[in-house]
Parts: structure tokens; sequence; C-alpha cells
């Protein structure tokens, strides 16, 4: 009988590999492959895709794009998410012993990140088209059958690079993990636009800048009344405020006091000081 995970070496010596580090990495040349894909990374997520139409509409993906470390109309598109959800595809059918790995066999070890990299590839390919067809860049007939294509091309080629890049940091040339880093990077671009953007936007007190800090060093300058342009920092609908800024700078200090003190003694610590 034919193992599921035997149906996958075919395809292994086509699919792209980043060969596993024979020696020991220092940690500088680790530091600056790290760097070198946030870089490769920051550079698909601002890169726009070729063919697509300006589309005004609502996204659809707006609050999900923080988690998928993903940008609207760019080659960053997908983001992590082929990454993410074969991952949990094949831990699942592993998990649930549908397909039979035995984690202390390399070999085992190796079809099964194989099938994970396949099953990536082909949710790669199959959201690149979903996407399109969809109508997320406009109409197809109006796109035209090149443009389409070009728009499914580029998203694939990106995802094969964000695939790369993750195995690159997993095979032990960089810090971390793709993941890890792609989704820290892309919560800390938001945050530090959303506390410094210097856009201006219209709305019914006039025009205000977007950036919270920025926004507020404006209000406390043009406004006489000091106390309304505070409250108004702190408390303005629909914009990034103060108060936003704030809690995110305090979920982030606790995440991060947690990590270094551990779980229990985190805790233990935290609820003597009125929290428990």
């Amino acid at each position: 009988m034919v193992r599921p995970l035997a149906l996958v070496k075919p395809f292994l010596n086509i699919l792209p590999e980043v060969v596993p580090a024979e020696r020991k990495i220092p940690f500088k040349e680790k530091a600056m492959y790290t760097m070198v894909t946030l870089f490769v990374f920051l550079v698909c997520s601002q890169l726009p895709l070729y063919g697509i139409q300006t589309n005004s509409s609502a996204d659809p993906f707006y609050w999900a794009r923080v988690i998928m470390a993903s940008n609207r109309g760019t080659c960053m598109e997908l983001g992590i998410s082929p990454i993410v959800t074969s991952g949990l595809v094949m831990q699942l059918l592993a998990g649930s012993k549908i397909i039979d790995v035995d984690n202390s066999v390399k070999a085992d070890r190796d079809l099964l990140n194989g099938a994970q990299k396949l099953l990536g590839v082909l949710i790669t390919i199959g959201e690149a088209v979903a996407y399109v067809v969809s109508g997320m860049y406009g109409d197809v007939k109006e796109l035209g059958t090149v443009n389409a294509v070009l728009i499914i091309a580029q998203l694939f080629f990106a995802g094969i690079i964000v695939i790369c890049l993750d195995e690159l940091l997993q095979k032990g040339y960089g810090l971390g993990s793709g993941i890890s880093l792609f989704i820290a990077t892309n919560i800390c671009e938001s945050i530090i636009w959303k506390a410094f953007s210097p856009y201006t936007i219209s709305g019914a007190r006039g025009a205000e800048f977007e950036g919270a800090l920025i926004a507020l060093v404006h209000l406390l300058v043009t406004r006489s009344n000091k106390l309304q342009a505070l409250k108004e920092a702190f408390y303005r609908p629909n914009l990034p405020n103060i108060n936003n800024l704030l809690a995110t700078c305090l979920v982030f200090v606790v995440v991060i006091y947690f990590q270094v003190c551990g779980d229990e003694t985190g805790l233990v610590r935290w609820s003597g000081w009125g929290w428990g």
C-alpha cells in the first residue's frame, strides 16, 4: 500500500529548497541574513502589482492583514497566509493520523516538510487565482487575460519568495522564525505609521494629521484651549489617537514582561500589583 507522503517524492526535486547550514553560523552572519530577509520582505510589501485597477472599495481583509503580514495592492498581498494554512493543514492531518508520520525518522520529516511546502505552493496559486477572479483588482473582463495572468504570476512568485525566506531562517541562517519576523515587522510598521503619519484627513473639525503624535503636537500648537486640544488628541474618533497608542504600548510591555520573567512568575508578580 502506497503511503500518502510517498506521493510527494516526485515533486521534491522541483520545489525550491534552501540547503541547511553545514556549519555553525556566527551571530553577525545570522543578523545579516535576518536583515536581508527583512529588507526583501519590506520591498515586496511596497512594490505595487502591475496591471491592477485602482479599487476604492472597502478592504475585506483589512483587520486580518496585520496577522497575515500582507499589504493590499502589493506583491505581498497574500502575506504569510499560504505558509500558515499549509502548516495548519499538515499538522491536522498528521495529528489525526490521516497521514502516517514517524518524526523520529529523518526521511519522514523531510517528506512532511516537502508536503507542507508543496501544499503552500498550491495554496499560493489558488489564492492568487481567487483574488483575481473575485474582482479584487477590478473586473476580469476589463483587466484582460494578459493582465490577469501577470497578476497571478506576480502573486505566485512573491509567495515563493516568502516561502524561501521563511525556510532560510528556519534552516539556521537567521534569527527566529520568518513568520514571527514578518508579523512583528508588519505590526511595528503599522504602529509607527499610525503614530507619525504626516497625511492630513479632512473631517468635520477641519484638516487633521493621521498620526496620533503629530496630531497631538498640531492641536496643542493651533488650539487656544489646550485642555480641549488634549481631549481631542486622546479621544479622536475614527482616527488614531493617543489612547490607542498608549494601550498598544501597555500590551507590548506586558508581553515582554511575561516573556522575560516567565509565565508563572510574571503572573504572580503582576497579580501582586493589583491586576490579579
